[in-house]
């Protein structure tokens, strides 16, 4: 997927704000499709190619964390940045638990949402592997196929949403080794802040459960400093 050439799917039921942010953006050279409800984005969606979405939260029809977990359940990898009036936490809590890159506060200023659009978009680019091809790693007894979003233990294959992949990838290149989450969140949330961090404290829970099976495997917390992958050595010299 080439982030240089997005194709833009804008939720915002508000039409007269949403044919102005649809100009705005076609104005970069970007294609945009401008639903005003949840129902018909979700229907353009299902239909069409896009590589980038903007949704508003109180939509007609389904809502937009609906949608988010809709859209997601059909590409995990697709970015998500949510514009939205509502300045609440637990709002922004709930849309970076359903693993959104991006919320931002009514009223902005377009520039904004064009700087946090290229910013999300280049992240994106960076997190893929060279050529797309990664060689599977090994972690224990499992196998975790980055391409595929795979983690793979026998005849157990389980599938991870894009921000799991990335979070245990940057595990996995450091194994054994302390990662500090300012490192993580500037990786793959381009900030540091609470809800990124709330974010990332829910993939590692997720991620530490899908590795449970095996007990030689665990994700160590250093409270405000970072995490750990630890994989023990179970060799035993003869």
């Amino acid at each position: 997927m080439d982030f240089h050439l997005l194709n833009i799917l804008l939720v915002e039921d508000d039409l007269t704000f949403g044919e102005e942010l649809t100009s705005f953006l076609k104005s970069f050279g970007y294609d945009v499709v401008h639903c005003g409800d949840g129902d018909e984005a979700f229907e353009a969606f299902c239909n069409g190619r896009f590589n980038f979405c903007i949704f508003d939260l109180m939509l007609p029809g389904i809502d937009g964390f609906t949608l988010t977990e809709r859209v997601r359940r059909r590409d995990s990898h697709i970015p998500v940045v949510i514009i939205s009036k509502r300045n609440h936490k637990d709002d922004k809590q709930k849309a970076f638990d359903l693993g959104v890159d991006d919320y931002l506060v009514k009223p902005f200023d377009p520039d904004e949402l064009l700087w946090r659009i290229k910013a999300v978009a280049r992240r994106m680019h960076a997190a893929l592997p060279p050529n797309n091809v990664a060689a599977p790693l090994s972690i224990g007894r499992f196998t975790f196929d980055l391409n595929r979003q795979m983690l793979i233990n026998g005849t157990t294959i389980l599938r991870l949403t894009r921000r799991e992949s990335e979070v245990l990838r940057l595990l996995c290149n450091r194994k054994n080794q302390l990662i500090k989450r300012e490192e993580i969140l500037m990786q793959l949330w381009g900030d540091v802040d609470y809800f990124h961090g709330r974010s990332l404290d829910v993939f590692i829970s997720k991620i530490r459960k899908y590795l449970r099976e095996d007990g030689n495997i665990r994700i160590d917390n250093i409270p405000t400093v970072g995490y750990i992958l630890r994989e023990e050595d179970t060799s035993v010299e003869s």
